[in-house]
Order: C-alpha cells, then sequence, then structure tokens
C-alpha cells in the first residue's frame, strides 16, 4: 500500500464580517488542490451549505468579473453623487 502525505494551502474565516445573512459559526474555506491548479471552495452555512471546485483559471476570470462589477457599482455610485 501506498501512502503519501502532503500539505495544502488552505485559509479560512467566519462568514460574519463578510456577510449579513451569516450565522454564528458559518464560514467559509478555501484549499489549493495538492496539484496546485485549482482550489475546493467549501462554505459553510446554517442556510445553505456548499462546496465547489474551481480551476486556476476560472478562479482568474470569477475574480476578475467580480472587481469588473464592484468597480462599476462603484462608479455608478460616485456618479448619482454628483
Amino acid at each position: 500500500m501506498s501512502i503519501k502525505r502532503y500539505t495544502r494551502k488552505s485559509v479560512m474565516t467566519d462568514l460574519n464580517s463578510y456577510c449579513h445573512f451569516a450565522k454564528e459559526h458559518d464560514f467559509i474555506e478555501v484549499t489549493q488542490w495538492e496539484n496546485g491548479e485549482g482550489w475546493d471552495i467549501t462554505i459553510e452555512a446554517e442556510q445553505y451549505p456548499r462546496s465547489f471546485k474551481l480551476t486556476d483559471g476560472e478562479m482568474r476570470a470569477l475574480m476578475v468579473l467580480t472587481n469588473i462589477a464592484e468597480a462599476e457599482d462603484d462608479e455608478d455610485n460616485e456618479s448619482s453623487i454628483k
């Protein structure tokens, strides 16, 4: 029998600081794949627990699109203030 032992990069945080729907023990954890080519995302939320996988490219695309959408929201908010 062959047993492999390895350490993966993983970070987690409580969701309370980020989501007003979060309950006391809700959290999110992001863990890099062993081969370094993607991520496991786990969201433990009382309302709707879920997990999914994204390749590095999918994660980058998600981050880019999120940043663009947030920047557009910021621009809309600035123009409505004027």
